[in-house]
């Protein structure tokens, strides 16, 4: 009979391959070395414009690292002297290590060979297309540009899909490839020829559409640690049909691994390593591998990438209710899971009122069935600290608890 792997274990071993299993107070100093591991270990880091709090790729890196300077991120993706990550589509709009841009080139041809509905009904349009190439031309001789460079006196409906003109043609040139983004004031992009972004010792040769699909795939299988077959393909932002003949090559090859491991419901399910990581899943196993950390994670973390995941090892759905009314939400607005250990336990709904120096929780729940006790209170504490401290906040306010004990003892752990 094959090992069937436990539920300990496999979480153990996801968690590590995340970097989330670091104690908290004994994390690496925060280096641009040590960010840019930290991209690296993850594959690329999600962008998203909501900032309740810091803005979701700076709190992916800080639930890793514990308190940075996000400016120095920053510099790594923007000042021309430090790149070494780049701005570009893989999990969405995400900032990606440059050595991987070459897998960014087979998307950029098939936009601009094949673009979608919305950009080919726009180049259809009087003038358009003349734009885009004078764009380009004023990109060429200007320098970096913002689209608020170009003048436009038309009309607006209101919708942040509804951009001007310009932006458009900028847009067009980014998902071709002719454009990077040089830099982000305020967080908004300014374009530059990606010759002029690109550093010199970066690989262009492009890739086959084949060979960027096993290359992500791949590379989910190694971030998740353990997964289900299809699940690599979720976390690489593939999809599952064409992926399941990828993976089955890599399973022939011996690049991934099946295992049988214990899901959160009891079930078990076949799943798959990849060969490197085969003694880290023994380790996790023989208790060698244990997840020490305590930290918030943001809704748009790595770790919920692929489909189910967070049901099958943690038993913990994770969800994002900012976009739907007032009323139908469960969690709040913007809430961030609480990792304790190996288990998912809970989520606060935050709001940092940033003049004042004051971080909000309008509600802070703990799981069904996880109970407030010392260890746990004491971890969420300190990293509770750290989090203030990230956020150059000095006062904590606590609105509402689920159980009330959990929030009152935080508060006196304070």
């Amino acid at each position: 009979m094959p090992t069937v792997y436990p539920l300990t274990a496999l979480r153990a071993l996801a968690l590590h391959a995340q970097g989330l299993t670091t104690p908290n107070g004994q994390e690496p100093p925060s280096t641009p070395d040590a960010i840019c591991k930290a991209v690296r270990q993850v594959g690329c880091v999600q962008i998203d414009t909501l900032q309740m709090v810091h803005r979701s790729h700076y709190l992916t890196l800080w639930s890793r690292l514990g308190s940075y300077d996000p400016a120095d991120f920053d510099r790594l993706a923007y000042n021309p002297a430090e790149r070494r990550i780049f701005e570009g589509w893989q999990r969405c709009a995400s900032l990606i290590p440059l050595e991987d841009y070459r897998y960014q080139m087979p998307q950029q041809n098939k936009t601009r060979l094949e673009p979608s509905d919305w950009y080919r009904r726009w180049l259809t349009q009087e003038g358009n297309p003349q734009m885009v190439e004078e764009v380009l031309e004023y990109v060429r001789q200007n320098g970096p540009t913002r689209p608020s460079d170009f003048e436009y006196d038309g009309p607006r409906r209101g919708s942040w899909w509804d951009w001007k003109p310009a932006k458009v043609a900028l847009e067009f040139l980014y998902a071709f490839g002719d454009l990077m983004i040089a830099e982000r004031v305020k967080f908004q992009r300014i374009y530059d020829l990606t010759e002029r972004v690109l550093p010199g010792w970066v690989d262009t040769t492009p890739p086959s559409p084949e060979e960027r699909d096993r290359y992500w795939i791949e590379l989910g299988a190694r971030a998740l640690g353990v997964c289900q077959p299809l699940q690599a393909a979720d976390y690489a932002y593939r999809k599952r049909t064409p992926s399941r003949a990828i993976i089955q090559g890599m399973l022939k090859e011996g690049v991934l691994v099946p295992v049988q491991g214990q899901l959160a419901n009891g079930s078990q399910a076949e799943m798959i390593v990849h060969r490197d990581h085969q003694a880290l899943l023994e380790q996790a196993a023989s208790g060698a591998l244990p997840a020490r950390r305590t930290t918030f994670l943001s809704p748009f973390d790595s770790l919920f990438w692929a489909r189910d995941r967070d049901q099958h090892l943690w038993a913990f759905e994770q969800a994002l209710e900012c976009y739907k009314p007032a009323p139908q939400r469960i969690w709040g607005y913007y809430c961030l899971p609480i990792l304790h250990h190996e288990r998912l336990v809970g989520r606060f709904d935050p709001k940092l009122e940033r003049q004042a120096g004051r971080l909000r929780l309008k509600a802070l729940y703990l799981e069904p069935g996880v109970l407030p006790d010392e260890e746990l209170v004491t971890g969420t504490a300190a990293a509770l600290r750290d989090f203030l401290s990230f956020h150059k906040a000095r006062d904590l306010v606590i609105e509402r608890s689920q159980p009330e004990e959990f929030g009152l003892r935080l508060l006196k752990a304070l």
